[in-house]
């Protein structure tokens, strides 16, 4: 499991646009890497806006937003252009990203037992280290949260 001041796994995946996306690349930048279980889904729509609205600020603060699902790169281009999301979305179609934040887990959906995405954020500094972990996350007021605690 991970904790705060681990170096943070790096993440190779697609993106949005079906493009290779290395998180290593962002090194020197602080990342707001957060986890979602799907797109275009009530609380992950709701996450995903909150980051849109306030995305400026992140940026005045040098901070990079970069969300993570299990979705393919097309469905997640869907999500970006109908909510008009300015920052990068990936495609974590293998879960390989999931499994190395450890929110790959057993969830409890209508009293059956599920893997799935547990909604989760990753502050990562601009040395590479995670700087702070927000575990089981509830969508609405997160992205507000985060930016007052940059």
């Amino acid at each position: 499991m991970l904790k705060e001041g681990d170096p943070a796994p790096d993440i190779q995946l697609a993106d949005d646009l079906g493009s290779p996306f290395n998180l290593s690349e962002l090194k020197g930048k602080r990342v707001v890497l957060y986890f979602y279980p799907k797109a275009d889904t009530p609380g992950c729509t709701t996450e995903a806006c909150e980051f849109r609205d306030v995305i400026e600020s992140f940026s005045r603060k040098g901070a990079a937003v970069v969300g993570v699902s299990p979705d393919k790169p097309s469905a997640q281009a869907k999500f970006k252009e109908k909510y008009h999301l300015t920052f990068t979305l990936l495609a974590d179609e293998e879960k390989s990203a999931a499994k190395a934040y450890g929110v790959w887990k057993e969830k409890n959906m209508y009293g059956k037992k599920v893997m799935g995405i547990e909604r989760s954020t990753f502050v990562i500094g601009p040395d590479g280290r995670i700087e702070k972990i927000y575990s089981r996350v509830k969508a609405q007021g997160h992205a507000e949260r985060v930016l007052e605690e940059l």
